[in-house]
């Protein structure tokens, strides 16, 4: 992203995370499976009985600490050879605003810095690095959910350093910054659409709660600022309050949004969505679905059958898999990826809520085991809040090496 972008948004996320999200969660929970029903033909779904059109939701009034401000400074006057004065402002605004957004990135992430912090707080009392610290601060970086590749890479780098006065808690920092930046630059993606398909169909997958609904309308909003057309489909067909969700976060955004009624075949919403955004000529199709892990089979056939009946209209979509993590599951967000990938073929990551965990490590862990792209990372609940996941930031924010005055460097 460019520095004026990401200063801009940085400077709402200040913002953003010291206020209430308006915005109801997903609610998590397992949820009942719906009725057996009688085995459809999968050649086309069965076309909907047409039903009165319903008055479109009233979107909820903006969230006035949401809104951007105005960044433009007053212009001073300058004599003939006074050098332009809104060159050295406006470097010295995204120099601000940088140092803000990572002081914020910071605070969001400190409970994941703190707890790596009491882990390793019982190991560095030693004045010597030996065997038997190592092994010791080892086991407090796979403790803080790094994972254990990490933990023996950043032991690796460590063994092989120059600590003759003693390891410190700053060398750990310095060095696990270090590691966990490498792990995680080569994943650091912001989204892009394929601009040979049309639409660009993207199945977004992810357990109950994680906030895929809330990403779909952020990702709908994002694709709508940049002048796409974008639809949504309310494939999540068993809750009426994902149905009911995804209509608000379509209002919000500008995006026509397809919905049938609750307990319709979530296949045949798919299927829909698909030819009304091909006939209108939208470029983007985000598409809501279920996430209920507890009864896998069923899921496994469901978004093996939306697949299916997508292929019938465009031999290569969906396009993109994206699954929302929930970043506070911890360790639970590993089986998740491994589950979804055998079930939908991930194509990439969204993870939210990810400021105020103490569970931050376990994205780290992810990269390194899958290597799918990290797009973007949750950080509040306005509607603004979704930028491309920066992995450098992250490192120091979550090792706690970094300073405000460090982010230009």
């Amino acid at each position: 992203m460019t520095e004026s972008k990401r200063g801009s948004f940085f400077d709402r996320l200040r913002r953003a995370t010291a206020a209430d999200a308006d915005e109801p969660e997903e609610e998590a929970g397992p949820m009942s499976p719906a009725p057996k029903k009688k085995e459809e033909d999968d050649s086309r779904p069965e076309p909907a009985k047409p039903a009165p059109p319903a008055p479109p939701p009233e979107a909820p009034e903006p969230n006035k600490e949401h809104e951007r401000e105005s960044d433009e400074q007053p212009e001073e006057e300058a004599g003939p050879t006074a050098p332009d004065p809104d060159k050295g402002k406006s470097q010295a605004s995204a120099a601000q605003k940088q140092r803000s957004w990572f002081a914020q990135l910071t605070a969001g992430l400190s409970r994941t810095s703190n707890s790596l912090t009491e882990n390793l707080a019982g190991v560095l009392t030693k004045r010597k690095l030996d065997a038997e610290t190592l092994d010791e601060l080892e086991e407090a970086l796979i403790r803080a959910d790094l994972g254990v590749a990490m933990a023996e890479r950043i032991r690796g780098a460590i063994a092989g350093g120059r600590y003759e006065t003693g390891l410190t808690e700053d060398d750990v920092r310095a060095v696990l910054a270090e590691e966990v930046a490498r792990v995680l630059a080569p994943v650091a993606e912001p989204f892009a659409l394929d601009e040979n398909a049309k639409p660009h169909v993207i199945l977004v997958v992810g357990v109950n709660g994680t906030g895929k609904t809330t990403t779909i309308g952020k990702l709908g909003h994002q694709f709508a600022r940049d002048g796409k057309t974008v639809m949504l489909a309310a494939a999540d067909t068993f809750r009426a309050a994902a149905i009911d969700q995804l209509k608000v976060w379509g209002a919000r955004a500008g995006a026509a949004v397809v919905a049938k009624d609750v307990g319709a075949d979530p296949a045949g919403v798919a299927y829909e969505a698909l030819e009304r955004a091909k006939a209108e000529g939208a470029d983007v199709l985000l598409i809501d679905t279920a996430g209920r892990l507890q009864n896998k089979g069923d899921l496994m056939g469901e978004l093996a059958k939306i697949v299916r009946v997508l292929k019938k209209l465009d031999a290569n979509a969906p396009h993109s898999v994206m699954l929302v993590l929930d970043a506070t599951t911890g360790q639970n967000a590993i089986s998740q990826v491994q589950t979804f990938q055998e079930i939908a073929g991930v194509t990439n990551l969204v993870v939210t809520k990810l400021d105020g965990t103490a569970r931050g490590g376990i994205l780290v862990a992810i990269a390194e085991r899958f290597g799918l792209p990290i797009n973007a990372v949750g950080v509040g609940e306005g509607i603004e809040d979704f930028e491309p996941f920066d992995a450098h930031d992250f490192a120091r924010a979550i090792a706690g090496a970094g300073r405000e005055n460090d982010v230009a460097a």
